[in-house]
C-alpha cells in the first residue's frame, strides 16, 4: 500500500489541484488537517464549499481518510467547543473522517478529531481505547497535530505540540502518527519532518507555497517513508533505527519519477472558488 500525506493546505488551490492529478497514483490519501484557513478573504463558507468538491475528486480516484485541524472549526457542539462540523459531510462520499476507523488490507486507521476541550479529547482517549480492542500489527492515526517535546512539533523557538498525544502513543504504541499543524518542523534547526517515539514514527511533511505541496509519502510494502519539499527530497527505512539526518533520494522508484511529470493546467476546478 502506497499512501500519500499531506496537511496545512490550507485552501491553497494549485496545492489541491496537484493532489487531484496525484490521486491516481496512490492507493490512499492521508489529509491531517486545515484544509481550510481561517485568515482567506474567502467567506469560510465557500471555502467549505470548494474544498467539499475537491474532496469528492479525489475520493473518486482513491480512498481518502479526512482529519481536522484548528484551521477546519466551523461550529461549536452542544457543551460550547469547537468542532469541524462540516467534514463529517464527506462521510457520504465514502471519505473516512473525525472519529471513525477503517482497516484497509492488513492496516487499521483512526481518524481524530482536532480537540478543544476536555470532552472532544475524552472522546479521542474512548475512540483510541476502543480501536485498540482489535487492532492488527500495523496501526495508523491520523491526528493534526503532533507530539510535544518532538522535531516535528518544533518551532524554531518553542514546541507547539500535544502533551495529551504523547501520552496515548505511550499507551498504545500505534506504528505511525501522520500530523501536521507545525509548518516550519522540517525547515528549521533542531527541527525534523520525521520522529520516533518508541516504536512508534511520527510524521509532518510541513508547508511551503507553491505546487506541489510539501507531502510524505509511506510506501508500506517496502516499509519506507519519503519527504519531498521544493529542491529536497529525502527517504527512512522505517525498519530501521531512528538515525539522523534521512537519507537523499538517489536513485527515485517509478512513482516519485512519475509525480515530478505531473502537471494538469487543463484541470477544471470546483465554482464557487472566489468569494
Amino acid at each position: 500500500m502506497r499512501c500519500l500525506v499531506v496537511a496545512d493546505l490550507h485552501y491553497a488551490l494549485p496545492q489541491f489541484d496537484w493532489l487531484v492529478s496525484a490521486a491516481p497514483h496512490f492507493d490512499l490519501i492521508i489529509f491531517a488537517g486545515d484544509a481550510l484557513d481561517i485568515g482567506s478573504m474567502v467567506d469560510f463558507r465557500a471555502q467549505i464549499v470548494v474544498v467539499k468538491k475537491y474532496l469528492e475528486l479525489l475520493a473518486a480516484r482513491t480512498r481518502v481518510i479526512l482529519c481536522s485541524g484548528n484551521h477546519d472549526l466551523d461550529e461549536r457542539n452542544a457543551e460550547g467547543e469547537k468542532v469541524a462540523r462540516w467534514t463529517s459531510e464527506v462521510r457520504e462520499l465514502g471519505i473516512a473522517c473525525d472519529g471513525d476507523s477503517l482497516t484497509i488490507d492488513d492496516t487499521l486507521f483512526t481518524v481524530c478529531p482536532w480537540w478543544d476541550g476536555p470532552l472532544v479529547k475524552q472522546r479521542i482517549a474512548d475512540q483510541l481505547r476502543d480501536a485498540a480492542a482489535n487492532r492488527p500489527q500495523r496501526w495508523i492515526w491520523a491526528h493534526h497535530a503532533p507530539p510535544a517535546d518532538s522535531p516535528t512539533s518544533w518551532g524554531g523557538k518553542r514546541f507547539f505540540g500535544d502533551v495529551e498525544l504523547v501520552q496515548w502513543v505511550g499507551q498504545y504504541q500505534p506504528s505511525i502518527v501522520i500530523s501536521g499543524h507545525v509548518h516550519q518542523s522540517p525547515f528549521v534547526k533542531d527541527g525534523s519532518w520525521f520522529d520516533r517515539l518508541g516504536p512508534t514514527w511520527v510524521f509532518n511533511a510541513g508547508l511551503q507555497p507553491g505546487r506541489p505541496p510539501t507531502h510524505i509519502v509511506l510506501d508500506l510494502d517496502e516499509s519506507k517513508a519519503f519527504w519531498l519539499a521544493a529542491g529536497e527530497a529525502q527517504w527512512i527505512d522505517l525498519d530501521a533505527a531512528l538515525t539522523r539526518p534521512a537519507a537523499p533520494v538517489e536513485d527515485p522508484p517509478d512513482w516519485l519519477t512519475s509525480l515530478d511529470r505531473i502537471a494538469d493546467p487543463s484541470l477544471a476546478r470546483p465554482q464557487a472558488a472566489a468569494g
